[in-house]
């Protein structure tokens, strides 16, 4: 019996009929599969991953949270679906049928996750006919994107061949706990939460402490926070009804932007995204006056956790200048931010909000979370956020199912009211996927915002490359080119003074002259 934590219990109490709190995947193979072989690896293999065995068990009167426990009645045909794509079986029926499959919530009475094996891809560009797919679903409450790359790589190998894993031991669940029992343990956790108080208190002290100096002695704008956003029509009461669509960029491309305006590949990523909502709502004559907020989760994971279940995450609150029209300038414009708000949140603690989130009680937070809900709460305020983008790191190496290549690998993540946009981000073998998931009715020309994404890609690029050239592209006397490393250094540097007289150490950007946190 494992209570789930505070953090993960949000993901049980957030969940409405049209509130399905999941994440998933598209993943395209390569050749034609039987699926009788696809169900025999994943028999082989499922045991490799508790979760998929164990189903929550609610704490009577919500007096606890709850818990996982071994399902007795587990059943591997439960969780596994056979479809075949109708014709002419290309990228429009895949994603359709996708979408289908993410609209539905997981059976709470099994344990919370399931695989679709979809024949009949038979019309996408660069995918041989008669190939399969496979669309996958998992809880929020068990898995976030970092664990959920501990489970790809337990159900795909790095070669073509077949590894060898232990064999499945005898399956003999442990026995369901009372509830009697269960409500002792609640008892005894609710009794236990005081002696968290002094820790979080010290948690919150030297947070406020390590904000005041990036603010006050670093001199950094003061960070976004939550409820800064601007009201738009991406930030209304979700349907049950969920669109999807995904576009595939070369990572490669992706770096070489990098590289020349001296960013990061997430702030590419929140660039081109950023540059496709400003055309989507400039189209709809919707665009904000002030920058947009997406949230953007920040895993903290370390190597002796990372099988560890559930959720363990941070977030940064990033604006997005959708108002900026230069796209070269939007891009240095959030590397700023992106800098100030990783710097906010090195200088606290990271994963306050999870130790926070074990001192709500379960029963409250179910019920906040039904009545915000029944009285569409969102729209009477702020939104919380525009969106959430959500970027996570996949293997650049190819995998393989049963000895087909694993082509493409794209997700989705829940959306709710107010939230009713997430941009899920995921790169595999040199490839960057942007798949936006939303509500039918608030971007049903989802095929629209996905050609923004293109076309904001192209336009970045250009800009970026004609802004920031190659050094042999430029004209640049010989006298003026060798110069001396600490001369190189110095020009590199924060043009500003500190209080005390010396310069700032931080780094710029080419063609900047302050630094992120002076910006």
């Amino acid at each position: 019996m494992e209570p789930l934590s505070g953090f993960d219990s949000f993901f049980i109490s957030l969940e409405m009929p049209t509130m399905h709190m999941h994440v998933g995947s598209v993943n395209v193979l390569e050749g034609s599969l039987q699926y009788d072989d696809f169900r025999d690896l994943i028999a082989s293999r499922v045991h490799l991953v508790p979760s998929f065995r164990q189903r929550l068990v609610t704490v009577p009167f919500g007096l606890g949270r709850p818990v996982w426990v071994d399902d007795p009645e587990y059943d591997l045909d439960l969780h596994l679906q056979h479809v075949a794509l109708p014709a002419p079986g290309g990228w429009a029926e895949l994603r359709h049928l996708a979408a289908r499959i993410f609209s539905d919530p997981l059976d709470r009475g099994r344990p919370l996750w399931q695989l679709v094996f979809v024949e009949g891809v038979n019309a996408i560009p660069r995918v041989p006919p008669e190939s399969v797919a496979v669309i996958a679903k998992v809880h929020h409450a068990a898995i976030d994107g970092v664990s959920g790359a501990d489970i790809m790589g337990l159900l795909y190998d790095t070669t073509p061949e077949l590894r060898q894993v232990p064999p499945p031991e005898p399956w003999q669940p442990d026995s369901i706990p009372t509830d009697f029992s269960m409500l002792v343990t609640s008892v005894g956790n609710l009794f236990a939460l005081p002696a968290r108080i002094p820790g979080l208190v010290k948690t919150t002290i030297r947070s406020v402490a390590g904000a005041t100096y990036v603010n006050r002695v670093r001199h950094a704008a003061l960070p976004t926070l939550p409820f800064q956003a601007p009201p738009t029509l991406i930030n209304d009461v979700v349907s049950a009804q969920r669109i999807w669509h995904s576009v595939l960029i070369s990572l490669d491309r992706v770096k070489a932007i990098k590289n020349r305006a001296g960013v990061t590949v997430n702030d590419v990523v929140l660039a081109i995204c950023c540059a496709a909502l400003r055309a989507y709502l400039l189209k709809k004559d919707a665009l904000p006056d002030k920058p947009l907020v997406v949230a953007a989760p920040v895993s903290l994971r370390t190597e002796d956790g990372s099988s560890q279940r559930g959720n363990q995450v941070s977030t940064l609150f990033v604006q997005l200048p959708v108002n900026e029209a230069d796209s070269a300038e939007m891009l240095l414009s959030i590397h700023s931010n992106t800098r100030k708000e990783k710097a906010y949140l090195a200088a606290v603690s990271a994963n306050w909000l999870l130790e926070y989130s074990e001192l709500v009680p379960f029963a409250l937070a179910n019920e906040a979370a039904r009545l915000y809900t029944h009285y569409q709460t969102a729209l009477h305020h702020r939104p919380f956020v525009n969106a959430v983008i959500t970027n996570v790191p996949g293997p650049q190496i190819p995998l393989y199912l049963a000895g087909k290549r694993l082509l493409a690998v794209m997700g989705t993540a829940p959306v709710g009211d107010g939230i009713s946009l997430i941009i899920t981000v995921l790169s595999y073998d040199g490839t960057i996927s942007i798949s936006p998931t939303t509500g039918a009715n608030i971007m049903p020309d989802i095929d629209q915002f996905a050609d923004m994404l293109r076309q904001a890609t192209d336009e970045l690029e250009a800009a970026v490359f004609e802004r920031f050239p190659l050094p042999d592209e430029q004209e640049v006397a010989v006298s003026e080119a060798i110069v001396s490393d600490s001369a190189e250094s110095d020009a590199q540097r924060c043009t500003v003074r500190m209080r005390s007289g010396d310069r700032c150490r931080n780094t710029v950007a080419p063609g900047l002259s302050r630094c992120y946190i002076h910006a």
